[in-house]
């Protein structure tokens, strides 16, 4: 079975990795426009402005223009919140806060990345072990996923008697193989949990696990339709996908240990 994603604060961080810088360094300081009376800061539009170049928009006359109206258009909007009262409203305050700290953790994030950047022997050293999980060769898979271990007995007592592996699929609990007859195509055992891919290995060509295999999703009986030396992809195809990771598991070290040094009450 395939292994599952965790929502980890890696995950999070790396996301923040990717956004645009917090503010832009070029242009003008100063105030852009006072809109009765509450002045916008330039340093404000220089942040929109670098927002919209990191999505790829050029910066001309008119998008400083268009930027300038978006932003008196949103301090008025702000202005008639705060005579409602909203900004009172807890609910908003909260909205607010958790604003704020993505701000602040954006910020430090890529501050922090940019003072700890990932070398280039870094990235090859776990390209070398991906290829290393990966192994040489590749399998072509079916699998059926049960509850229970008697079920899938009895599946495998049905193959026996010549039934055919793709109709008792049906009754996978895995919901991405089951309308396809448990394909789960071409893929390497670095995919798989240890027990599963410990059992392809040990399966011939057209042969299915007359053992059902546990994994902590429940119990598997595997069909090994094919397999084929595997070429694994070139660095510098994964070269900048291997950086991010290696960035993101950085980040998720530094905030492990900022949580195990942390007092909380």
């Amino acid at each position: 079975m395939h292994k599952l994603s965790k929502l980890a604060s890696a995950l999070l961080l790396g996301a923040v990795i990717s956004l645009p810088a917090v503010a832009a360094e070029k242009g003008k300081t100063g105030t852009l426009a006072t809109v009765n009376g509450v002045a916008i800061s330039q340093t404000v539009a220089n942040a929109f402005l670098a927002e919209q170049e990191a999505q790829g928009a050029a910066d001309t006359p008119e998008l400083k223009n268009a930027i300038r109206e978006e932003l008196i258009r949103r301090e008025l909007l702000v202005q008639q919140a705060k005579k409602m009262g909203l900004d009172k409203n807890p609910d908003v305050a909260a909205q607010a806060d958790l604003a704020r700290q993505a701000i602040f953790i954006r910020a430090f994030v890529q501050d922090y990345v940019k003072k700890h950047p990932i070398s280039e022997e870094q990235v090859k050293a776990a390209y070398d072990r991906l290829k290393a999980q990966m192994g040489s060769t590749e399998y072509k898979l079916r699998h059926i996923l049960v509850e229970k271990e008697d079920d899938a007995k009895l599946i495998i007592v049905n193959l026996k008697k010549g039934a055919k592996f793709e109709d008792l699929a049906k009754q996978s609990k895995d919901p991405g193989s089951r309308e396809k007859g448990g394909d789960l195509g071409w893929t390497s055992t670095a995919s798989f949990v240890k027990p599963f891919g410990d059992a392809v290995t040990g399966l011939g060509k057209g042969k299915y696990t007359e053992t059902p295999v546990k994994t902590d999703f429940g119990y598997h009986v595997i069909l090994l339709e094919d397999s084929r030396p595997l070429t694994p992809p070139a660095f510098d195809q994964v070269k900048q996908q291997l950086s991010q990771r290696l960035q993101q598991e950085q980040i998720q070290k530094l905030v492990s240990d900022l949580r195990a040094k942390a007092k909380v009450e």
